[in-house]
């Protein structure tokens, strides 16, 4: 069993974004690991293992605009289903 079972990814496309900000936001608030937060000032994409995948989500709209959203049950793919 894992211990964070959602493979949770996104882009974020707004103004000014600091991929250090969010990366400490998002470490220092949301529980999870293999976080991935890359980027520029107007596009970043995040990857997150997290049981909480809306609270990434949610975070990142604040931000600016969020698209190719893409939430994985990593567990069920752990058992050969579809994630």
């Amino acid at each position: 069993m894992l211990e964070f079972k959602f493979d949770t990814q996104l882009l974020i496309e707004g103004h000014d974004l600091d991929e250090d900000a969010i990366n400490d936001y998002i470490t220092e608030n949301f529980k999870g690991d293999c976080l991935l937060a890359v980027g520029d000032e107007e596009l970043i994409k995040i990857h997150y293992h997290t049981n909480e995948p809306w609270k990434v989500l949610e975070y990142g709209a604040s931000l600016g605009e969020i698209y190719d959203v893409v939430v994985e049950n990593m567990e069920r793919q752990e058992q050969g289903l579809q994630g």
